[in-house]
């Protein structure tokens, strides 16, 4: 997207390079990459990361807006809800498409929001492996508001520690050897020196959670949560030792309510010229035309059961339609092309830090995905090249 970036690095690109920074990754890490990587970054105009934070303020502004307490009261499932809820999240993520507008102008178009972290941990070795192999001029940065690398730790360990040792605190998720996002998990474990602990492996007495450390037992105190209870359910004889409903002596970060609150089920209370149109299922007006529109789940995660053609009947066989939403179709431009000219479809989420007390939380990295196919998600047409997870520099 910046011309002669772009031009450099894919006359400039090999196979060999490719591999360098995959190997610089799982080196740093000591861990396996498990989903496909793209081979190059997204070279970002400042035009277009302008649009984006434009977008992102736009959508930011709006949630202080947005009764959460009737949104979890209205959509949010009683066997979803947790104990000791949060004022706010800890994390902030928000997805655009690089779409097309009708007058050719390149816009943002929200795809879709969540309050999780995903990946803040192994963009940095992403970042700092791709800037290694290919030598880029300090004028890219993949850091967000004036960051650098030492700021963005800096907030990282102050979020998730908060006043506690690294070994009260623990990064729980079910069973993270089986997870294709494991490489953050040791990233995550390098950055801020706690444990990925499988929730199975976790042990309460009274209302106070325990893990094993070098053969000790300790307590925890604080959780870095990665489980997404959308994946609980496909687990048979999945036994856990809490319920998240539990009145537990532990600070959850973020809280699980989150994931949910801030997602697809607020799509529809969001307006802006970079937000499709989104209505929940059971509202949706019928001037509107069935085929322009996307069906997702609310309660669902990395693209599971979205139905990119929705007729009449699958609205009409939705056992709850209102914990489904409609949001109007938006068309992908294929802006980045591989050395042979062909070109993929770009999907960039800002990641945000959202600390304790704040009123709004801050950009602070990114993440963008690529893919040739309909869907964008890195689980998607594995098998072709310039597509899967990456990120963008942009000039600063």
């Amino acid at each position: 997207m910046i011309a002669n970036y772009r031009e450099q690095f894919n006359s400039q690109f090999t196979e060999e390079k490719y591999q360098r920074v995959l190997a610089e990754i799982e080196q740093e890490c000591n861990c396996k990459i498990q989903f496909r990587v793209s081979e190059t970054p997204v070279f970002l105009p400042k035009d277009f990361k302008q649009k984006l934070q434009t977008a992102c303020d736009d959508i930011v502004n709006q949630l202080e807006h947005i009764d959460f307490a009737t949104i979890k009261n209205s959509y949010l499932p009683k066997n979803l809800q947790t104990a000791n809820p949060t004022s706010q999240p800890h994390f902030l993520a928000i997805d655009f498409g690089v779409c097309e507008s009708e007058n050719g102008e390149l816009l943002p178009q929200l795809i879709e929001l969540q309050a999780f972290p995903s990946l803040f941990a192994y963009q940095v070795f992403l970042g700092r492996a791709m800037r290694k192999v290919y030598d880029f001029p300090e004028n890219l940065q993949y850091f967000l508001n004036g960051n650098t690398e030492k700021s963005y730790l800096h907030m990282f360990k102050n979020i998730v520690l908060g006043n506690e040792k690294p070994e009260h605190v623990i990064l729980m998720e079910v069973y993270p050897d089986k997870q294709k996002t494991s490489i953050d998990f040791a990233a995550t474990e390098k950055l801020l020196g706690i444990q990925t602990v499988c929730i199975t492996e976790i042990t309460k007495e009274g209302n106070q959670l325990f893990y094993s450390k070098n053969g000790e037992k300790t307590q925890i105190k604080r959780i870095y949560n990665r489980v997404i209870f959308d994946e609980l359910h496909q687990f048979e004889n999945l036994t856990l030792p809490f319920q998240f409903s539990d009145e537990l002596d532990v600070t959850w970060v973020t809280h699980p309510d989150w994931f949910y609150l801030i997602s697809k089920s607020i799509l529809p209370l969001l307006k802006s010229k970079y937000v499709p149109k989104s209505y929940y299922a059971h509202e949706f007006p019928k001037e509107e035309r069935l085929e322009d529109f996307v069906l997702k789940p609310l309660f669902s995660f990395a693209g599971k059961g979205v139905n990119l053609h929705p007729t009449l009947v699958d609205l009409q066989q939705l056992e709850e339609p209102k914990n489904y939403i409609l949001q109007e179709k938006v068309e992908y431009k294929r802006v980045i092309p591989n050395p042979k000219g062909i070109k993929s479809k770009v999907e960039i989420r800002i990641l945000y830090f959202w600390e304790e007390g704040k009123s709004k939380p801050e950009a602070m990295i990114n993440l963008a995905r690529m893919s040739k196919g309909e869907m964008i998600n890195v689980g998607h047409n594995t098998e072709d090249d310039w597509i899967g997870g990456t990120i963008f520099f942009s000039e600063v």
